[in-house]
Parts: structure tokens; sequence; C-alpha cells
């Protein structure tokens, strides 16, 4: 079969039209024969079997059965009639009732002629029942294409509502298998094939339509899945791959003086080996010739600054300028202040530029930073403007990637005659089966170990009636010296109900903490920039005790003394923000602990939630129940949607195909880099369709 047939608009299908072409456009995205092959079912209605009307059961499974209309009769109702007609076999009777378009079912039926019937079974009165069944007279069943179990397609109203109903669309693909006598070019390697025991890709389609058992459906299943994800991952190494060979970057073959210094001299702690192992991997980066573009993933608190200041030092060595570019000013501050303490002795110049930074400050800025005096520049999206012009930026670190969209990194790269290297940093930790997806093209480090000496937090859950016990132990945390956080939640639709909550909450707390002895600082999304900061520094400053919030302080606040996280409505929290949460104490050497207060209300994955935090610290496994709550397309947020637009696969449950399909994937690039074997021409070819029908869903980077 020409692939190119298979690029033919749906409109020329027989039993399709300018009309339903148009509907399964707008409805499910069908344009031509290709997508609606596609269009796998959701759900397989088995028909493998035929039932006797005796062995009938009171169950609500649909069934099949053979027989007869031997009577049939109109019944008055209290609206208008049913019409009923006694369904018989060899072993008993049953009935069907039609409750709407009587008349032509009436003129359409035939009495004492073979059917084969199928639906739900109702058990009423003495006798079972089938309201609305499908018919089909045994004859003409004997005679169509075999569907064994019948695929339920994925559906919507207007669809519905205009006549495409889920017999229809299997018809209309029934008739596409017709006019391609079901014969679709191969898409995989005989090798593989046989390697993984696949069923051929004919077979493969044939049975995911129209499965003759479910050994075959299950076989069907896995080769599209496996497919679907190979070629997903080809298209990702293949990315990386070209990646380095024509991107090149700066070579920083230098470790000179300052990286040398910093590390023997000014290191306030000794390096953990997953740190350690990480900047060995970035040094290999740097010195390739190619241009670094890795993903460094760590959990809060687990020194990716370190990492950061020391690659931005290998830059500075190399004659190149760096910058660090992070989603919030409160953010982007602390990096600031953090990096400028950490390198205050070295002569490394180094500046902050937020969009709070006056203009009078920001001249001298630019200035330098066009005339090289400039090395490391750290801030926000204000590095993206237009007047911010780098004489040689050769490193671009960015903070929380997630929360920048693709058009802004692609900015930075516009900066240059070269574009930098590229360390993405996050601290929400990205589960292998997402990562291998979402950033399969980018090269990816794990700083998986926590600095010596940090203590776990202790973390509990508590209903709302212990909250005086939980005030005790405020005020005796607070004796020793401690400072607390209390987060109540945000959701963005209910502003005002949010901002009530919160309200209410500060003047409980400000009453159970009274001044003089106890000092408070609060800080929300309806605040002026500047006082935020001013109740923000308060709080640093250890001016104030507790810090009443909503999640603003999520990212990055880093204050060591603080030692208790209180989140209000914790069952109203995803558990990537109570993690992120929890990581804002734990800082100092002191214990810390993380309470999370509930209503006795809970749903079962509210309950899920809390008990994952209260279980484990681990932001890996976290991050893997996550994804199992949410399912891949929202744990990216916004700017990451329609990434994983599968066809058939799910993220979460095929990770071992995925797994397999990578490895696969990564096998074929060693062996045979440009795809030239003669047997490998089967995947080159259908991977340059994929690619020129954009069949590969392009993934963001």
């Amino acid at each position: 079969m020409n692939t190119n047939f298979l690029q033919t608009p749906i409109t020329y299908l027989k039993g399709v039209g300018p009309n339903r072409a148009e509907t399964l456009q707008g409805e499910l995205g069908i344009h031509t024969y290709q997508d609606l092959l596609n269009l796998f079912p959701n759900r397989y209605l088995d028909k493998t079997q035929y039932y006797k009307i005796s062995q009938l059961q009171r169950s609500s499974a649909e069934v099949q059965i053979v027989g007869k209309i031997i009577h049939l009769k109109s019944v008055e109702q209290k609206k208008g009639k049913r019409l009923v007609a006694t369904f018989a076999d060899d072993t008993g009777q049953m009935e069907l009732i039609w409750f709407r378009g009587q008349k032509w079912i009436r003129e359409n039926l035939k009495i004492n002629t073979p059917y084969v019937i199928f639906g739900k079974c109702n058990w009423y009165s003495g006798g079972f029942s089938m309201p609305h069944p499908e018919m089909e007279l045994l004859d003409q069943h004997q005679k169509g294409l075999k569907v064994f179990m019948q695929p339920i397609y994925p559906s919507t109203e207007k669809l519905s509502n205009r006549g495409i109903t889920n017999r229809v669309i299997s018809k209309l693909i029934q008739q596409l298998f017709l006019e391609t006598k079901g014969n679709f070019i191969e898409t995989l390697s005989e090798t593989l094939i046989h390697e993984l025991k696949l069923l051929p890709k004919s077979e493969s389609l044939l049975n995911i339509h129209f499965p003759k058992n479910q050994e075959l459906l299950a076989k069907a299943q896995f080769r599209l899945k496996f497919e679907e994800l190979f070629f997903i991952q080809m298209q990702l190494i293949a990315k990386n791959i070209r990646h380095k060979q024509k991107i090149k970057g700066f070579n920083f073959d230098q470790v000179g003086e300052r990286f040398k210094e910093f590390y023997e001299e000014h290191l306030p702690f000794e390096l953990t080996n997953a740190q350690k192992r990480v900047i060995k991997e970035i040094r290999h980066d740097l010195g390739s010739n190619a241009q670094m573009n890795r993903l460094l993933q760590g959990d809060v608190g687990s020194g990716k600054t370190i990492v950061a200041v020391m690659t931005m030092l290998l830059a500075v060595d190399n004659g190149y300028q760096a910058c660090l570019m992070a989603p919030t000013e409160i953010l982007a501050n602390q990096h600031y202040a953090g990096v400028s303490e950490l390198l205050a002795n070295m002569g490394v110049r180094c500046a902050l530029l937020t969009g709070s930074v006056k203009k009078s400050a920001r001249k001298p800025i630019h200035e330098q930073l066009e005339n090289g005096e400039l090395q490391l520049l750290i801030g926000t999206h204000a590095l993206l403007e237009d007047k911010v012009k780098y004489k040689n930026l050769g490193l671009a670190i960015i903070d929380e990637q997630h929360r920048f969209g693709v058009a802004q990194r692609a900015k930075l790269w516009h900066k240059n005659e070269f574009p930098p290297h590229i360390l993405v940093m996050t601290a929400t930790p990205i589960p292998r089966t997402l990562a291998m997806s979402l950033y399969g093209d980018l090269d990816i480090s794990v700083i998986d170990e926590l600095p010596p000496g940090r203590k776990p937090v202790k973390t509990v859950h508590r209903f709302d009636s212990n909250r005086l016990k939980v005030f005790r132990f405020v005020r005796d945390e607070i004796k020793k010296g401690r400072q607390i956080y209390i987060v109540y939640p945000l959701i963005q639709e209910s502003e005002a109900l949010d901002y009530k909550d919160l309200m209410d909450g500060y003047e409980s707390i400000a009453r159970d903490f009274p001044l003089p002895d106890y000092r408070i600082s609060i800080v929300h999304g309806k605040m002026k920039p500047a006082d935020k900061d001013y109740e923000m520094d308060r709080f640093v400053r250890g001016e104030t005790q507790i810090m009443v919030a909503t999640t603003v302080i999520e990212v990055g606040v880093n204050v060591p003394n603080a030692s208790v996280m209180i989140i209000e409505s914790a069952e109203r929290f995803g558990l990537s923000q109570l993690h992120q949460l929890r990581g804002r104490v734990g800082r100092g050497a002191d214990q810390s602990f993380c309470i999370l207060m509930t209503s006795h209300k809970l749903s079962s994955e509210a309950k899920t939630r809390l008990e994952t935090m209260v279980r484990t610290h681990d932001g890996f496994e976290i991050a893997e129940v996550d994804l199992k709550l949410r399912g891949p397309g929202d744990i990216m947020g916004t700017q990451q949607s329609g990434v994983l637009n599968l066809k058939i696969a799910d993220i979460v449950k095929d990770n071992a195909i995925l797994k397999t399909a990578r490895y696969h994937a990564l096998q074929l690039f060693k062996q045979d880099p440009s795809l030239e074997k003669p047997e490998h021409l089967v995947i080159r070819h259908a991977y340059a369709q994929l690619v020129k029908y954009k069949n590969i869903w392009n993934y963001i980077s």
C-alpha cells in the first residue's frame, strides 16, 4: 500500500462526503485516510461469544444472542407507547424493547427470521429484556468482516448529534480496509520484528480495529505502542546527535585559576559525590567542541547552586561571559545574593538585572556587558530584552526551566554569533519516564544525594481539630529562636475566596500570637512587589517570626533559621507543590518539621498525596506517584501542553515499552547512524514519511 495513498483527504472515502468530513475534522482532527486509520478504539465489547437465553446472568454485561422474533406488539405507557418484541432461541424467550423510532423499526423487522442481537440485558419481573438492541440478520452477520470484539471509538456530543455513531465510524474504517485491501507498508525492520516477536504492521492494524480475540488484541497494542514510542525516541535522539554535530559550541578547554581557587579555598563545604559526578559531566560537555544542552535535576537543597557557580567560573576562566536566568525576582535576588557571597573575594564582576532595577542603574550594566567588563549577569526575563547585548556570552544557565517558554529560550541563542552552552536546572524531579520523552534530546544529570549534615524534614498530617496542639508546638519552636512558615493555597479561579481564607487565617494567627511577643509577616499576590520584598526581607533578617503567605514562597526562598512549614488545606495542593514547599525548611542544622493541615473530608487521591508526603522525601518517588495520579499532560504545566500527543501509547502505563523503544532506537543509531544499511531502509523510509507529514509530534526541548 502506497504511503501517499493514506494522505488522501477523508472526503473521498465512500460514506464520508463534505459534511461528514467537516465534522470529523473539527471533532476528531481526522483530515486524511491516515488519520482515520490512527483513530484507535478506547475499549472493546467482546463479541467472541454467543449466549443462549438460558445462560443469561443478572449482570450489566453486554451480550450477543442468536434467535428469532416470534411476536411484536405496541404497549401503552404513561407517555406514548413502547414497541415490544418476543425474542426466542431453543432455550427460552426474552423481550426486546424500543421507546423511540418505533414506526421505522416496525416496518423493517422480519418475523421468524434468524437475527444476531447485541446489547445490555435487564432483569425485570421474572424475565430478561434488552432495550434498543443492535440487530443484524444472521446471514448478513456471517458475510461481514468478522468483528468479534467490537471497537468503541472516541466520540463527542456533536458527532452523536450529527449521526456519526460508533457504528458509522466502525463502518468507515471497514471501508478503508476494503479500499486498501488491508495491506499497509511495514515500518519496522525484520530484525526488530523478529527480536521482539512483533506482529507485522498490517496484522497489527487489523487487530487493533477488529481483533479476533484478546490475545491478538494485546499483541497488536504492544506492536503499535512500541512503534509510536520508537519513532518519537528516534526523533529525539537524532535531534541530539544532529545538535552535537552541527551546532559547534565554544570550547572551554582551560580549567583555569578561578575555578581552582574557588575549589581549593572558597568552597563552603565538601562537595558530595553526586555534585562531583555532575561537574565532571558538564566539564566533558564544555570541552567537546559541541554546544552543551544539559538538564540538571536535583532535589530542593541538593546543592545545584554550587554546580552552577563552578560552571560559570569555567566560562569566565575561558574568557567568556555567563548568565543565570530565574523565573521570579525573589529567586533572582536570592541567586544574586548567594553567588555574590560565594565569589566575594575572587575579583569576578557580577550584576543583577530584573524588572525592578531602575533605569539609571541599567545603563552602566548594559555598557559593561557589551564591553566585557561584566562577567556574570543574574536576573529574570529582563535578560532577554533586546537592549541586553553581551560581548561574548558563552554559557546560559536557566533555573526552573518549565516556567520559561520555548521562544524565550530561543532568544538567548540569538544574543551571539554562536549559541551559548545551555544548562537547565530544575528542583522539580521529573520522573525518568517523562524525562526520556520531554527531554530526550537533552543530556540529563542528576544530583541524587543531599549535602552532609542535612536532616530530613519530619512530616506529619494533622486535622483541623488538632490546631491548638499545633499552635502550642509553634510557640515552643519560636521560644527556641526558630521561624515558621504558614502557607495558604492559591487557586487562581477563586482569588477572592483565597484572599478571604488568607486574611481570616492571618487574623486568627494574630490573635493566637499577639504583639509585642510575636511579629508576623504576610505576603500574597495582591501586594505590590516592593511591599512583598519588604515583608520577605523582614522575615529573612529575623525581625518577624511567622511568615503567613500564599504559594509565592514556593520557589527558592532560603531562610536557614526557618524550621517549621505549616501547609493549610494541604489537600488542595498538588504533590510537587507540597514537596517544593517542604523544601523551604530543613536548610539549617536544626531538626525541621512540615505539618500538613486538612479537614476530615478527603478524596482518595488527596489521601494518597498526603500519605506519600509523610512516607518519603525522595523527590523522584514523589514525582512518579504524581505522574500516576495526574497523568503526563498536567505535570509540565501549560507551556508543555500538547507535548505528549500520543495516539495509542501511555507514558505512565507503558513505561516498560518506552524504555525498550529508547534502547532499540539508541542501538540503531550506534550501529547505523545514517540508516543506510539495506535492513534499515524500511525504518528510514517510515521515519522520513512521519517527519514529512508532521506525524511525529515536535517535542519541546
